[in-house]
């Protein structure tokens, strides 16, 4: 069996949107439903109507989020505290940093944990942004050794994760973005990071150290913020699944006065 890994999904935020009553149910809905896919999602709904219709009443959201929660297996309470820390620690170095809105987050299922993240469309493309969404990435794995004094392999694990991502930003800094502290003016590219790291010895030690500069750099954030951390992963252990203002509200409670 696969093991846990945590998937994270960026957005760039759109253009803002008039709104409606339907806005929160929609948004909790969307973010029930974080790491399905469209054929879940078809699934579901057609099992839902199915169920109102043998009740003789209209489909209503109840319906749908309790198709969704009976989708996926119950999280084990100690997995589900490891993803609810996790994904806090995402969320809290995100707002800290001011890179964008937290639209939601979601532990609800056994095979991972889930975040959709939007960035502001100023600042970006300088070192100081890619330093911050380093620091990002490496949130969660700081949270977990902060909280539970031990990492799991939920930063890692495939080409879409924690590490991964964060590995492959630290690599361009050093190659092709301009950012590198040997040969900056240098552009080379390369499709394969791994094999280039495995084989420069010291540009892997490069690497590796700004990849560590973020994860304490998280962990200062984590430790400086340790309430709304806390308050927050306990929040999404409780409801193990949170719109924008939900996140929002405890971000924004926590923020430092003026």
């Amino acid at each position: 069996m696969k093991a846990p890994q945590n998937t994270d999904t960026t957005e760039t935020p759109a253009a803002a949107q008039q709104d409606n009553p339907a806005d929160p149910i929609l948004r909790r809905l969307a973010t029930r439903a974080m790491g399905l896919t469209g054929a879940d999602i078809e699934r579901i709904v057609r099992e839902a109507r199915l169920k109102a219709r043998r009740g003789k009443r209209s489909i209503n959201y109840k319906d749908i989020e309790g198709g969704i929660r009976g989708n996926r297996p119950p999280v084990p309470y100690d997995l589900r505290w490891r993803f609810a820390f996790h994904e806090a620690g995402h969320a809290v170095a995100h707002h800290a940093l001011d890179l964008g809105p937290v639209r939601g987050l979601n532990i609800d299922t056994g095979e991972g944990a889930y975040n959709l993240i939007g960035f502001h469309t100023f600042g970006t493309n300088t070192r100081t942004w890619f330093e911050n969404v380093l620091t990002v990435l490496m949130a969660g794995r700081a949270a977990e050794n902060l909280v539970l004094k031990r990492v799991s392999s939920s930063s890692g694990g495939g080409d879409d994760s924690d590490l991964a991502r964060a590995t492959r930003i630290a690599f361009d800094m050093e190659r092709t973005l301009g950012f590198g502290t040997e040969h900056p003016l240098l552009y080379r590219p390369h499709r394969d990071p791994g094999t280039i790291l495995d084989r420069d010895a010291e540009l892997a030690a490069r690497v590796h150290a700004r990849l560590e500069a973020a994860l304490d750099r998280a962990a200062a954030i984590l430790r400086r913020r340790r309430p709304t951390f806390h308050a927050l992963a306990k929040a999404l252990f409780d409801a193990q699944a949170m719109d924008e203002n939900a996140v929002l509200q405890i971000l924004r409670d926590g923020d430092p006065p003026p």
